[in-house]
């Protein structure tokens, strides 16, 4: 944490701008002693704006009342709870450390403090996952009063315990379309391929910064950042990172890796992107697109009409 506060201080000082939103996560934030957070808190404290929202993630079984005080406190208006799921043997199956009791009190405890804005991650497409078990993991969410969610398709990563286990994720375009169906019949608007949130007020601006291509400061143990045309990577092994938490790797955007991702980050959401972007062979590929109701064009943006396509949508346009 001190590593951090003295990287943090120079990447501020370095870009002497008003921070409009901050996200502290990656790893398990909750896990870290609240005291310990108090010095990065008054750094920030004269560089964010007086309406920044300030989000940080934690896990149930480490956030508690205490420590969740002290954030609201410190200034931070907005918790990600990784939930994953209120059902016990899939939280068992996933290796997750907390119980679906756990999981309910912490949001409850969020809510009393006077969190309002409070996000909850869903993971899908589990084996043995059912419509109707996913369905109970949504209502739940709802039932507590969470005004966003984030609900994933399990996703097996190289390194990981689940990445050589079999019938372990169930890949099903329709238990998407299921939970997309499900979470705006229970009040949600999804505003990108994986977040769904009550109304605008309750949208995730972290996120939609990285959507819109805003620039951000990168800190901390394996952060990325993107400042103009060079997006930066700190040290992924902490020892490393502790040892020179300024050592960079850059990588150098060219013109067309800008557009390429700002195409595919407008699909992903509802950002959309600028229809300049694309040569007027492509221009015209776009308004077929139009013509087959699988996009819309409005005052020359792009904006995709089924999220679960961006990719494809993507890959035509580019």
């Amino acid at each position: 944490m001190e590593t951090l506060y003295e990287e943090l201080k120079q990447e501020l000082e370095n870009n002497n701008q008003k921070i409009s939103t901050v996200f502290i996560g990656g790893g398990t934030p909750s896990s870290i002693n609240y005291k310990d957070y108090e010095p990065i808190f008054k750094l920030l404290k004269g560089y964010i704006t007086d309406t920044a929202e300030v989000t940080i993630e934690a896990n149930p079984n480490s956030a508690s009342s205490d420590w969740l005080r002290a954030m609201k406190d410190f200034g931070v208006n907005r918790v990600s709870f990784g939930v994953q799921s209120f059902d016990d043997k899939k939280l068992e199956f996933l290796g997750r450390s907390h119980n679906s009791k756990r999981a309910i009190k912490a949001i409850q405890e969020a809510n009393c403090i006077g969190f309002n804005s409070i996000n909850c991650d869903i993971i899908y497409a589990c084996a043995n996952d059912t419509k109707e078990l996913i369905y109970q993991d949504l209502y739940m969410a709802n039932e507590l009063g969470v005004k966003h969610i984030s609900s994933y398709s399990l996703t097996l990563e190289e390194g990981t315990k689940f990445w050589n286990m079999t019938d372990v994720d169930m890949e099903d375009e329709e238990l998407s379309s299921f939970v997309i169906d499900t979470l705006q019949n229970l009040g949600f608007n999804q505003y990108e391929i994986s977040n769904f949130a009550k109304n605008n007020q309750f949208e995730s601006k972290h996120n939609l910064g990285y959507w819109e291509y805003k620039e951000y400061i990168g800190a901390g143990c394996g952060a990325v950042g993107r400042i103009g045309d060079t997006r930066y990577y700190k040290p992924k092994v902490l020892e490393e990172y502790l040892v020179n938490p300024f050592g960079i790797e850059i990588e150098k955007l060219t013109n067309e890796d800008i557009k390429i991702e700002k195409i595919l980050l407008g699909l992903r959401s509802k950002v959309g992107f600028d229809i300049n972007l694309l040569d007027d062979k492509f221009k015209q590929k776009a308004y077929e697109l139009e013509k087959c109701d699988k996009i819309k064009i409005d005052n020359n943006r792009v904006f995709n009409k089924n999220y679960l396509l961006a990719d494809e949508i993507a890959l035509y346009l580019s």
